[in-house]
């Protein structure tokens, strides 16, 4: 499988590999992207996007971010990404570029990592704890997923602004949640 978008970002992934060069990082292909390792660890991700290139950091949660050009996508725990449109802006921020990728680099060899978000730090909407009294079967079925199951459940029941929205959501999940399944899982 090859990047997303690679030709589009041609000139930006050869300037990026340029910035990165001097660093004692292997280039390898995983995801079907160049990601950099050091002693397989994984430091940074090169990712062609339809609106941007990014350069995404593995545990850039755990970065200073002093510049503030880390972004988290959706909901991704650990992993920022920084955002570019252009070689001449890869060229601008090398210096920003390259001390975040040796920051980086000092968060993965003293084996740092983001503390893992339990279940238990996740609201659960009142729709579904009215839900769960009127049917404990629901209850005991949700009860029965795996942790990370009930957290993408509770993150997208409770990320609906509206209550009818976090009842319909809930409404449509109701069948997979009795199979056992997670919300992104497919039949």
């Amino acid at each position: 499988m090859e990047m997303a978008y690679r030709e589009r970002w041609k000139a930006e992934i050869a300037e990026m590999r340029r910035v990165l060069a001097g660093f004692a990082m292997t280039e390898e292909r995983k995801w079907g992207k160049p990601t950099y390792t050091v002693d397989g660890k994984n430091i940074v991700i090169l990712q062609g996007f339809k609106e941007y290139f990014g350069l995404g950091f593995f545990q850039g949660a755990l970065l200073k971010d002093s510049k503030k050009v880390l972004v988290q996508l959706g909901q991704v725990h650990a992993a920022r990404v920084m955002k570019f449109t252009s070689v001449k802006e890869i060229t601008a921020k090398a210096a920003t570029i390259k001390a975040y990728v040796r920051e980086a680099i000092a968060v993965e060899q003293a084996g740092l990592r983001m503390e893992q978000k339990k279940t238990s730090d996740y609201p659960v909407p009142q729709e579904l704890t009215a839900r769960f009294r009127k049917e404990p079967r629901l209850k005991r079925a949700f009860e029965a997923l795996t942790p990370g199951r009930q957290r993408s459940y509770l993150y997208h029941f409770a990320a609906a602004k509206q209550s009818a929205t976090r009842v319909a959501r809930i409404e449509k999940a109701v069948p997979a949640i009795f199979a056992g399944r997670g919300f992104l899982e497919r039949r």
